[in-house]
């Protein structure tokens, strides 16, 4: 290929910048020179890391540094504030770029649909993440009232928010809780945070290191209730065959045999508890579960036993969807995007020129972090295979989709932006005798991307 390849990767969160990372690592290798710009809707990126992890998880947010690299890199430019679907869309990539890589990801909570769902006091617990990560997006305050809650799902998601939850306010001040967060969860009442799966200890998703990570904080007691420590044959060949499983499941078994001690809160485990209703007229009063068992298969079936438990917020935390991104079909039902090995599929299944699909937008909201890299070469693959026959974009020159932003009166933040938010924050941070504090509006981060 004699031309330089352009492209676009719209989201800035690690799936995109992987897959900025290898698609200059590939095409270098296989002498082809190469321009990226990554388009993000938040003025500052890193998607997931920023406002989808959890505060007080600060190794898992080191992979910034690796991730800031990237963006260093010659050939490499970041586009933030600018949403996909209202700035620019399709036809305006196409016209710039040879291909487009969409890395949305997924930050809207899938549904469960049971009754009293919908009352007030039930949440999402992405819309709960949101909160406490100081998206810009969302409410600046959080209905902290309840003092007994319940959090359905037993994935990391379910561990973090309900960690979040139990945890004394004060205890986060070491992360880069905004104030807002800090003042809304120091006023929280609550004395008990249940977690309810349906299935058993073996079918978990969390994994070992978020477990255990419930039992470091010195105000909350994790309590392992032992009737739903119960393992069948597939059980059994799953703690074989898996070492996390293993490893979880000997955790649990240690908790559920242990003596509760006094501290002050309480993080309940609960399996083989299915939620069947939420209990209220107007507003939350209770959950109401039935016990499950296990089925000799890796299934769980009802056994007709119902228990009410009388807790004052619900939140689900049952997996996440992607949204529906303007001109590209889309498969509500599993939340992606049809494709076949990154190349995106129209509705006739054909292959849409120059237009791919990487991370949780392509294969759906599962796995962890690192699991992005593996889609991303697929992705990159597909695209570098596709590159001679890609049509030229018509605007090929860097500047010219900067004069359209411009034009549009788009308020973009650059790589150079975001390091003086990034230095604001820490400056923050250091007036306090914290690492960082998080800047929460929109307008004051754009602010200071662009003095």
């Amino acid at each position: 290929m004699t031309r330089p390849l352009r492209v676009a990767v719209v989201g800035a969160g690690p799936a995109g910048i992987y897959a900025a990372d290898i698609l200059t690592k590939s095409a270098a290798e296989s002498g082809t020179d190469v321009g990226i710009d990554l388009f993000e809707r938040m003025p500052a990126p890193y998607g997931l890391i920023r406002y989808g992890v959890a505060p007080d998880h600060p190794r898992i947010k080191g992979i910034v540094n690796a991730l800031q690299r990237v963006l260093d890199r010659p050939g490499i430019r970041f586009f933030g504030n600018v949403e996909y679907g209202v700035d620019l869309k399709l036809d305006d990539l196409r016209h710039f770029y040879d291909a487009v890589v969409f890395s949305t990801g997924a930050e809207k909570d899938r549904p469960l649909d049971i009754p009293g769902i919908d009352l007030d006091g039930s949440y999402g617990a992405a819309e709960f993440v949101s909160w406490y990560d100081g998206h810009p997006d969302v409410p600046r305050t959080w209905p902290l009232r309840a003092r007994e809650v319940a959090v359905l799902g037993v994935g990391n998601v379910a561990l973090d928010v309900a960690r979040v939850l139990a945890k004394t306010a004060d205890e986060l001040l070491s992360t880069d809780i905004p104030d807002n967060v800090h003042d809304g969860l120091k006023a929280s009442p609550v004395t008990d945070v249940h977690v309810f799966g349906r299935r058993g200890p073996a079918q978990a998703k969390f994994t070992p290191l978020e477990l255990r990570e419930l039992d470091h904080s010195p105000n909350v007691e994790v309590v392992v209730h032992p009737e739903g420590i119960d393992f069948d044959a597939a059980s059994m060949a799953a703690i074989r065959s898996n070492k996390q499983v293993e490893m979880v499941v000997k955790t649990l078994q240690e908790w559920a045999i242990r003596d509760v001690g006094s501290r002050p809160r309480r993080l309940h485990l609960h399996f083989l508890e299915a939620p069947v209703r939420v209990l209220g007229s107007s507003e939350v009063t209770g959950l109401r579960t039935e016990r499950m068992e296990l089925d000799g298969d890796g299934g769980v079936r009802g056994t007709g036993q119902f228990t009410d438990w009388p807790v004052q917020a619900v939140y689900r935390a049952v997996g996440y969807l992607s949204t529906h991104l303007v001109d590209l079909p889309f498969d509500h039902t599993s939340g992606t995007v049809p494709h076949q090995a990154g190349r995106v599929l129209d509705l006739d299944e054909q292959a849409m020129p120059g237009v791919y699909v990487t991370g949780w937008i392509k294969r759906g909201p599962v796995g962890l972090i690192g699991h992005t890299k593996g889609d991303a070469l697929e992705t990159v693959t597909s695209l570098l295979a596709d590159a001679p026959l890609l049509p030229a974009a018509p605007a090929r020159e860097p500047d010219a989709v900067v004069r359209f932003l411009e034009q549009r009166a788009v308020p973009f933040t650059t790589v150079d932006g975001w390091r003086r938010l990034d230095a604001h924050e820490i400056a923050l941070g250091a007036a306090r005798g914290r690492d960082r504090v998080k800047v929460v509006d929109r307008a004051e981060m754009t602010g200071i991307c662009r003095p």
